[in-house]
C-alpha cells in the first residue's frame, strides 16, 4: 500500500483546533473506508508513554528555554520513530494535533528562542521530514484569552500574556507564509458550521 497521509492542526492555546479534530477525523475516515487504510490520531507533547511522561514536565515544570525546546524535540523523535513513520509506512493516515510548527511558535516566536537553534534541531531530529498538510486555526490573541478562560484552568503556556501569544501567532503566519503548500489558514472567529465547511473542502483536497 502507499505511503500515507501526516496532517498537522496548529494554532495558539485557544483557537478552537482540538474542537474540531475529532469531526475532522471522522470524516477522514468515512473518506478512507473503503480503501483499508486508518487514521491515527495522536499529539504533541505526547504520543508515546516517553511522550506523555515529558508532557506533564513542559507543560506544568519551569525549565530553561534550551531545556523546554531540547525536551520537545526529545518527545518528536520518540514519537516519530514509535508512531508517526511505522504508521505512514503502513499505509495509514497520521492526524496529529501540533507538531514542530508549534515549538518554532511557541518557543521560538513566543518564548524568543533563536531560530537559528530551532532549526539545528529540526534537521537532526527529522532530516527532511514535514506533514503534507497543517491547518492552521487563526485568531486573535485576545479572542483566544476569552475561549481559554471558560475551559479550565490553565497549563503553563495557557497562562501566558497576550504579548506572547501575539508573538507566537506571528510566528505561525510566518511559516505558513515561507510553505503556503503545506498550509490551510482557517478563520477560526467564524462559526462551527463554517469552519466545518471549510474543513470539508479541505478533506476534498486531499
Amino acid at each position: 500500500m502507499a505511503r500515507g497521509k501526516f496532517i498537522t492542526f496548529e494554532g495558539i492555546d485557544g483557537a478552537g483546533k482540538t474542537t474540531h479534530l475529532a469531526w475532522f477525523r471522522e470524516r477522514l475516515e468515512e473518506k478512507l473506508s473503503a480503501t483499508g487504510r486508518a487514521v491515527v490520531v495522536t499529539r504533541e507533547p505526547g504520543g508515546t508513554p516517553l511522550g506523555e511522561a515529558l508532557r506533564e514536565l513542559l507543560l506544568h515544570q519551569r525549565m530553561d528555554l534550551e531545556t523546554e525546546a531540547l525536551l520537545m524535540f526529545a518527545a518528536r523523535r520518540e514519537h516519530l520513530a514509535q508512531v508517526i513513520e511505522p504508521a505512514l509506512a503502513r499505509g495509514d493516515w497520521v492526524l496529529s494535533d501540533r507538531f514542530t510548527d508549534a515549538t518554532f511558535a511557541y518557543q521560538g516566536g513566543g518564548r524568543g528562542l533563536p531560530r537559528d537553534k530551532l532549526e539545528t534541531l529540526e534537521r537532526w531530529v527529522q532530516g527532511g521530514f514535514e506533514p503534507d498538510l497543517t491547518v492552521l486555526f487563526d485568531v486573535a490573541p485576545e479572542t483566544a484569552s476569552e475561549r481559554r478562560g471558560a475551559v479550565r484552568a490553565p497549563d503553563k503556556f495557557e497562562s501566558e500574556t497576550e504579548g506572547f501569544f501575539a508573538r507566537t501567532r506571528a510566528e505561525y503566519l510566518r511559516r505558513a507564509e515561507e510553505a503556503p503548500y503545506r498550509f490551510a489558514i482557517i478563520d477560526a472567529t467564524k462559526s462551527i458550521e463554517r469552519i466545518r465547511e471549510t474543513l470539508n473542502d479541505v478533506i476534498a483536497a486531499l
